[in-house]
C-alpha cells in the first residue's frame, strides 16, 4: 500500500509539473505577443532597382521598443516600391533603403537626389583589372597636357560611387569583370569635369577603399617632378655676339743694331819667310 501511494504521489508531482510548465511557456508567449509588433522583413535578398511585390515580402514579430525608424507594419503599402540599396533576408524593409513613391525600377530609380549617372569608357588597366565594381568608389584621375605643353597627371574627382559595370547593377557579386564602360554617380558639376578631362586628355579610375573618407589633395605629377629637373647648358641665342676671345700678348723682339763692318786691316808689307826643319819639326822664321 505504501508503495503505490508513492507511486501515485510521483505520478501527480510529474502531471503538476508538466502542466506548469505549460501554462509558463504559454503565460511567456502571451506576454511576448503584447510587447512586439510586427514588422515588414526582405523573404528573400532584395537587389537596387527591384520593383517589390508580395511574394517578395513577409511580417515578422519584432520588439516593440527597437523596432527601426522607417519600418512597415503592412506590407500592402510596399507594393510597387523600388529597391534603391540591398536589403538582405529577414532584414526590415525601410524607408531610406527606397526609392520615392512613383518611381519606375531600373538604374534611374536608385540615383540619389541631385546626382546624376555618366558612364566613361574604360578597359582591362582603366577600370582597375574589371575590380571596379557596382558600389565600390573611386578616383577619376586624367593624363593630359599643361599650359606649358607638359604632360601631366592628376586626380580630380575624388570618392565617386560607381552605380553599374556595362548594364548591370547587381552589387551582390565580387568576382571582377573587365567591361567597356563604368556607369558613376555624380554630381552636376563633377559631370562637367569628367566631360571636358576625357576630352583632353586620358582618364584612368583609381580603385579606393569604401570607408575611407580623406579627401586627399595633390598637385598634380609632371615629367620634371617623376624623371627629375635636369639643368642644362644655355644655348646661345642667334645673332647675339659671341663670348670674346682671350688676348694674347704678342712681345716683338727688338730687331739687332746693324753694325758695320770691320774694315780689313791693311795687308802688312810682304816679308821674307825661311822654313827651317829640325827632324819632324817645323819652324818658320820671317826677316
Amino acid at each position: 500500500m505504501r508503495s503505490t501511494r508513492a507511486i501515485v504521489m510521483i505520478l501527480l508531482s510529474l502531471v503538476a509539473g508538466i502542466a506548469a510548465v505549460f501554462l509558463a511557456a504559454r503565460w511567456v508567449g502571451q506576454q511576448a505577443a503584447q510587447n512586439t509588433s510586427p514588422v515588414v522583413v526582405a523573404a528573400r535578398d532584395l537587389e537596387p532597382g527591384l520593383p517589390l511585390t508580395s511574394v517578395m515580402l513577409q511580417q515578422a514579430p519584432w520588439p516593440s521598443g527597437s523596432v527601426p525608424v522607417g519600418a512597415f507594419e503592412d506590407s500592402k503599402k510596399l507594393e510597387g516600391r523600388v529597391i534603391r540599396s540591398p536589403v538582405f533576408k529577414g532584414e526590415p524593409v525601410l524607408e531610406p533603403k527606397l526609392a520615392p513613391e512613383g518611381t519606375k525600377g531600373g538604374l534611374t530609380s536608385i540615383i540619389q537626389n541631385g546626382k546624376r549617372a555618366i558612364s566613361v569608357k574604360v578597359n582591362e588597366v582603366v577600370g582597375v583589372a574589371g575590380f571596379a565594381l557596382p558600389g565600390s568608389f573611386v578616383d577619376v584621375m586624367v593624363n593630359t597636357t599643361d599650359s606649358k605643353n607638359k604632360s601631366i597627371s592628376k586626380i580630380v574627382l575624388r570618392r565617386i560611387l560607381v552605380l553599374a559595370v556595362a548594364q548591370e547593377a547587381n552589387r551582390d557579386e565580387t568576382k571582377p569583370k573587365v567591361v567597356s564602360a563604368v556607369t558613376l554617380e555624380v554630381t552636376p558639376e563633377e559631370a562637367e569635369k569628367i566631360d571636358l578631362a576625357r576630352s583632353i586628355g586620358a582618364l584612368s579610375l583609381v580603385l579606393r577603399n569604401a570607408v575611407d573618407i580623406n579627401d586627399a589633395q595633390t598637385a598634380g605629377m609632371d615629367r620634371d617632378e617623376l624623371l627629375g629637373k635636369e639643368v642644362t647648358p644655355p644655348v646661345p641665342q642667334q645673332g647675339a655676339s659671341a663670348a670674346p676671345a682671350p688676348v694674347r700678348r704678342v712681345v716683338k723682339a727688338k730687331a739687332a743694331t746693324a753694325v758695320a763692318p770691320r774694315p780689313a786691316a791693311p795687308a802688312s808689307a810682304s816679308k821674307s819667310v825661311v822654313e827651317v826643319i829640325r827632324g819632324v819639326q817645323k819652324a818658320n822664321s820671317e826677316f
